[in-house]
C-alpha cells in the first residue's frame, strides 16, 4: 500500500517509528515531514499528505501531532479525506469499518508508543464494511 505521512514537532518521533513499522511490513511510504522536533505549523506538512490521498498518489496517510486534534482538523480540509482521530483499537476498527476512514490521525502525548503501533496495525488491516454505511460514506464526500 503506498502511504502518506505528515507530522509536526509533537508528533515527530511517533512518526518516526510508525515509518519503521510500516516500511517492515512492506508498504511504499512518502514522508512529508516534518524531518525534526524543531516547532513548526503543522498544516504545512499534513495538508500534502491529506493531497496526496485525494490525488490519487497515496491510498492512506497518517498524520501525528501531540494531541492529533489540529492535525485530524487540517486533513480533514481536504475534499475526499475522512480523517479519523483514533485512539484505541476500537476507535481504528470502527474508523474503517464504518467511516471508510482513508487518514489516521495519533496523538503522540496521548496514545503510548506501543498501543500507537497497534492501531495502526488494525486500521491498515480492517476493511470497510460498506452496506448501509456506504450511502453515509456518499453523504460525507457530496
Amino acid at each position: 500500500m503506498r502511504i502518506a505521512l505528515g507530522t509536526d514537532h509533537a508528533g515527530f518521533r511517533l512518526k518516526e517509528k510508525v515509518k519503521e513499522l510500516l516500511e517492515s511490513l512492506g508498504h511504499e511510504v512518502t514522508d512529508f515531514g516534518t524531518f525534526s522536533e524543531d516547532s513548526v505549523d503543522y498544516p504545512k506538512f499534513i495538508r500534502p499528505a491529506a493531497e496526496a490521498v485525494a490525488r490519487g498518489d497515496a491510498e492512506r496517510a497518517i498524520v501525528f501531532g501531540g494531541s492529533g486534534n489540529g492535525e485530524a482538523m487540517a486533513a480533514n480540509k481536504v475534499r475526499g479525506v475522512r480523517c479519523a482521530l483514533c485512539w484505541s483499537e476500537e476507535s481504528a476498527r470502527l474508523s474503517r469499518q464504518h467511516n471508510d476512514a482513508n487518514v489516521l490521525s495519533l496523538g503522540q502525548r496521548l496514545v503510548p508508543e506501543e498501543l500507537a503501533l497497534t492501531i495502526v496495525r488494525v486500521w491498515l488491516t480492517t476493511e470497510f464494511e460498506g452496506g448501509r454505511h456506504a450511502k453515509r460514506i456518499e453523504l460525507l464526500d457530496a
